[in-house]
């Protein structure tokens, strides 16, 4: 982890108070530094002939005033293997923006229909009441009459992104680096078990204590539970 991190972490779960410079220079000459970050790589496969198209009704407004209102949500994909035999895991999650929680998440051998269908299906089962801004990138899965058809059977309405602007879909593709860099930039995964625990470990352990800056040093879980308490 960062500097900024760590600095979080022992104020929020330890009581140790200090400033970010402080943590900085300890770090610095203790040679602790964070991942690298790499330059992200879309495994978006866009659709010949789209059923639907959505304006960018989001418009980059990432902030949320409550849990539901705003979703955002793509495929990434994994890699595992030995020497030139590779292969590929692609995980579907699904993100809130008010507590930057994953709501739901698949992990499959294809990055076909039925992975995104059945992340939107498994959210809608944990959520039942949400009617949320649906936002996406225009992915072929996105833009297909059965993925419209969910969303309209919901209430929700549908937003994606414009085509080569994936700041547009900003805090989705934050996620998959925060995730990456953590459990899987750097390291060599030969056994597709191990690849898919180590994703599903490393989603529970961000939602539930993974804290953030942006969610005054508590975890999504925590956070969102927060709203649910005052409400």
């Amino acid at each position: 982890m960062g500097y900024r991190r760590i600095r979080d972490e022992l104020d929020a779960r330890h009581g140790v108070h200090v400033n970010d410079k402080r943590v900085l220079r300890i770090c610095r000459k203790k040679k602790i530094q964070s991942a690298i970050k790499w330059r992200p790589k879309s495994c978006t496969r866009h659709g010949r002939d789209p059923y639907y198209m959505a304006d960018n009704v989001l418009n980059r407004d990432f902030h949320a005033d409550r849990p539901n209102e705003k979703w955002l949500t793509d495929v990434s994909e994994f890699k595992y293997g030995t020497g030139d035999e590779v292969h590929k895991l692609y995980l579907s999650a699904i993100l809130d923006l008010y507590d930057r929680r994953i709501v739901a998440f698949q992990i499959s051998d294809r990055n076909d229909n039925p992975l995104v269908m059945n992340t939107f299906d498994k959210a809608v089962k944990l959520e039942p009441d949400a009617h949320p801004l649906f936002h996406s990138d225009r992915g072929f899965q996105y833009t297909s009459a059965q993925f419209h058809t969910r969303l309209q059977k919901q209430g929700m309405q549908q937003s994606m992104s414009r085509v080569a602007h994936c700041i547009d879909n900003g805090p989705m593709e934050g996620f998959w680096g925060i995730l990456k860099r953590e459990t899987y930039y750097g390291k060599k995964f030969t056994l597709r078990e191990n690849l898919k625990a180590t994703i599903e470990e490393y989603i529970n352990y961000y939602n539930g204590e993974r804290i953030q800056r942006g969610l005054r040093c508590m975890s999504p879980l925590e956070y969102h539970e927060e709203y649910l308490s005052a409400a």
